[in-house]
């Protein structure tokens, strides 16, 4: 059971794209890392948002999937998880993967229903610090993998999903007198929207690699900013950005890689995001916790990248790519 501490807040320590390959020093330092960031922020949940493994340099993926979520197992305090691209990759079959997850210590983890598209589509729901009462609550969402050619790019969330967050964020409004319960969303792959935050609007953080989005929209988005009740995305995949930004009422945020062993340069500093929710209270804090033993509060501002009428990039603007 996920509650409210007294105090009103409700604290989740997001890790991603651990990249665990063969028990390696990289590994190592990685568990390392977790350990120390969960000691360090002592949250109420942990949510990992998919790549745990990494396909093509870990041939045993279930026993190195569990050596590597091994500090959140031996936590004691729950935890949740979303499938990445690499898991749907990999040659074992992601019910594997999920029947495991299911019997994790501490694990959250739940098979979504069987007539919507991918499996780690779930809800969690955050209790009041004085009641039994729904006060917040969090969407788990599978991204998939990549798609076909026909498209290029990564797979999309679609229609069913689309449809089944619909219809929780109705059911919880109508238990809230119909008015949108505060909620976060958390999957691998970044919405197309990502993009459009970064080019037109003030973001906050680092843009060191492309933004790797679906090709295809599919108005999730859309959806969510209708309902009115996320205030918050949460992804990774993109190994090297970690920057937020606000669109219509949603804070779109990455994490950086926390994986030693993720594709990305030796001295770029592995990291989590930290998110603190306040009972009774609409938005959130958030920060990150960076392996050199910084936390950053405060992160660069970078303005909007405008476009003239012939696409071209506004020269005086900076571009941190």
């Amino acid at each position: 059971m996920l509650k409210f501490r007294d105090d009103g807040s409700f604290t989740i320590v997001q890790f991603t794209d651990i990249h665990w390959k063969l028990g390696e020093e990289s590994d190592r330092r990685t568990v390392e890392f977790m350990r120390w960031t969960i000691a360090a922020e002592q949250p109420d949940l942990i949510v990992v948002t998919g790549d745990v493994i990494d396909k093509k340099g870990c041939p045993e993926p279930l026993s190195a999937f569990a050596e590597a979520v091994s500090a959140l197992c031996d936590s004691g305090l729950p935890w949740a998880f979303v499938f990445g691209n690499h898991e749907h990759e990999c040659p074992e079959p992601i019910e594997r993967f999920a029947e495991m997850l299911q019997n994790m210590p501490g694990s959250l983890f739940r098979c979504g229903p069987e007539h919507i598209k991918g499996v780690s589509n779930y809800m969690l729901r955050i209790e009041a610090s004085r009641s039994d009462q729904t006060a917040a609550a969090l969407y788990m969402l599978d991204s998939g993998a990549k798609t076909s050619r026909e498209f290029g790019g990564t797979e999309w969330l679609d229609r069913s999903q689309i449809g089944w967050y619909d219809e929780q964020s109705a059911a919880l409004a109508a238990e809230n007198g119909n008015e949108p319960l505060p909620s976060l969303a958390f999957f691998h792959i970044p919405l197309p929207e990502y993009n459009e935050v970064w080019d037109f609007h003030t973001c906050y953080g680092e843009k060191n690699k492309h933004i790797d989005s679906p090709r295809i929209n599919s108005g999730m988005f859309a959806v969510m900013a209708e309902r009115g009740d996320v205030m918050g995305t949460f992804v990774g995949h993109c190994h090297l950005n970690d920057f937020y930004g606000d669109l219509h009422g949603i804070r779109l945020s990455y994490c950086r890689l926390t994986g030693f062993g993720a594709k990305g340069p030796e001295e770029y500093a592995r990291g989590a995001r930290v998110i603190r929710l306040h009972e009774g209270r609409k938005g959130f804090d958030t920060w990150q916790r960076l392996a050199d033993g910084s936390t950053v509060t405060d992160p660069l501002a970078h303005p909007p990248m405008y476009i003239d009428p012939f696409g071209k990039r506004n020269s005086n603007t900076h571009i941190a790519e």
